[in-house]
């Protein structure tokens, strides 16, 4: 495990699905963080040196047999521990305390009185006082382990706040990652910068300049190809390298044929205009598309598109000679989203990024700068690299493309609807305003057909869905709440203006946490 020379915190993922958001608040936080799976935990800990270990929640009961557990070297150290939920039951069963099964289960909002001082809500919360949290638990904690006191207290939960101050060892009963506990990020500050004493000195600034540090050492004299896939993260990866290693980079954009509408030329236009990096454009739309002819799984277009980039860039690379490295926008989310940390509840959500390495054949070494980072902070080095406003808070595009916004068989005539009913949806959204203000918006042409009475005429044509979400980092995300004389604008310009669509829809499923994209 390689990290920036920074203070760290480790956090030890016990299976929790929300794990990524206690990241997220430590980042913020400006300390740098990571986060690995409890098997793993004890290696990485050795290895990353963190001054400071939170235990994430967790689904199981620390009373199963093979519970996950935190490692007894982590509580040997001598560092402090921060335990959030089944974290805080994890903590108190391995030293010495009970929990037990059978309460009251408890899964929402609740209200935690602070009963005694800690250094844990320190200049946050008051002796005395009640605040609200976040609670999802059924087991609880019922007798302290040597050395801990109860410093907090909720209805349900008698044991809420415990901590050792002696040992810095503190735990929580409801979960202070999540936005329904107000004050828990400033904890989680208070943890981090006062208590395990991190500097806060994780920004973007730095992180520049030693990536590219890192890069140079890396890559020496070599080439390195960077896939371009026409988002922001590639576009970052891309600048990011350019900076770092000049004119041995050399960019490949393919057009797959599954593509928005003028993706390509604005793709072009940024990098031989703007930054005059290398830039091979090589159009597959006709390959691309006659391997997807009857594809209709989600999983075997995603495979099927994966395995056809890694052909077109095997063939540039040997086009251009003396290529050793293949460059990626792989991002942190990415890395958590296509695997299984737990091997359990933690589910595997994404399988298109090549996060585990690239197919034995190629004879490239997989380079991914942006793999420490979340969507949000690409955004920032964006800016810090100097990209366009425009083209930094541009919505995320999969690499897949509008193959997992056309769910059944795709074709060309499907294609093309897609793109002029996506086209007017985010048009709309510009006039409005509101484009930077939502995260992601798109359209989907669902594999559903309905007759409808367009004047004189009946109809028998496609449904389109419209999708726009709120978001920060790309992890969790809601539906953006537009007013509906917004919605029939929209309806009454796809159904006008693109032939071949009767009925739209908006969807307000929320997505908390999980894939943005909708397949």
């Amino acid at each position: 495990m390689t990290a920036p020379a920074h203070d760290k915190i480790l956090i030890v993922d016990l299976g929790s699905q929300v794990t990524q958001l206690i990241a997220r608040r430590v980042r913020e936080a400006g300390v740098y963080c990571e986060i690995v799976p409890y098997q793993r935990a004890e290696a990485a800990f050795h290895d990353l040196g963190p001054k400071g270990v939170i235990l994430s929640g967790g689904p199981a009961s620390v009373l199963d047999k093979d519970a996950p557990l935190a490692p007894m070297a982590i509580y040997q150290a001598g560092v402090p521990v921060l335990g959030i939920c089944y974290g805080e039951q994890a903590m108190a069963r391995q030293l010495g305390g009970e929990v037990e099964g059978g309460h009251h289960r408890e899964f929402g909002r609740a209200e935690v009185e602070v009963t005694k001082p800690s250094a844990l809500y320190d200049g946050v919360w008051k002796v005395g006082e009640r605040y609200p949290v976040w609670m999802s638990h059924g087991d609880r904690v019922t007798r302290l382990p040597k050395g801990f006191e109860v410093v907090g207290t909720s209805e349900n939960a008698p044991i809420a706040i415990i901590a050792d101050e002696k040992r810095k060892f503190y735990a929580t009963q409801f979960h202070l990652e999540v936005m329904h506990t107000p004050d828990g990020a400033a904890l989680l500050k208070n943890f981090v910068r006062k208590i395990a004493g991190c500097r806060g000195d994780w920004t973007m600034r730095a992180f520049r300049a030693e990536a590219i540090e890192k890069i140079r050492k890396e890559v020496g004299n070599k080439r390195v190809l960077c896939g371009l896939s026409g988002g922001v993260d590639s576009a970052v990866a891309a600048v990011l390298l350019h900076e770092a290693i000049g004119d041995r980079l050399t960019c490949v954009f393919v057009d797959h044929g599954l593509l928005r509408l003028g993706e390509a030329e604005k793709v072009i236009a940024l990098f031989r205009e703007h930054y005059n990096i290398p830039l091979v454009h090589v159009d597959a739309s006709e390959t691309f598309l006659r391997a997807l002819a009857g594809a209709t799984d989600p999983e075997e277009k995603r495979k099927a598109i994966g395995k056809l980039f890694i052909d077109v860039f095997e063939e540039e690379a040997r086009k251009i000679g003396k290529v050793e490295y293949l460059a990626q926008g792989t991002l942190y989310p990415d890395v958590i989203e296509s695997q299984s940390f737990t091997g359990g509840p933690s589910v595997t959500i994404k399988s298109h990024h090549n996060v585990g390495g690239l197919p034995e054949r190629m004879n490239l070494k997989l380079l991914e700068p942006l793999r420490e980072l979340f969507k949000d902070e690409v955004r920032a080095l964006g800016r810090e690299l100097g990209l366009p406003a425009a083209f930094v808070g541009r919505h995320p595009f999969p690499g897949p493309g509008l193959a997992i916004r056309c769910p059944g068989e795709i074709t060309r005539a499907k294609l093309e609807i897609l793109r002029l009913a996506d086209e007017i949806y985010l048009e709309e959204i510009r006039r409005a305003g509101l484009y930077d203000v939502i995260w992601q918006a798109f359209a989907v042409l669902l594999p559903v057909r309905t007759v409808g009475v367009m004047g004189d005429y009946r109809t028998y044509d496609h449904v389109l869905a419209l999708r726009a979400v709120s978001s920060t980092d790309g992890m969790t995300a809601d539906f953006y709440p537009f007013d509906m004389a917004f919605l029939g604008r929209v309806a009454t310009r796809i159904v006008n203006e693109v032939k071949g669509v009767n009925r739209v829809v908006y969807d307000v499923t929320s997505k908390p946490p999980g894939t943005i994209e909708w397949e």
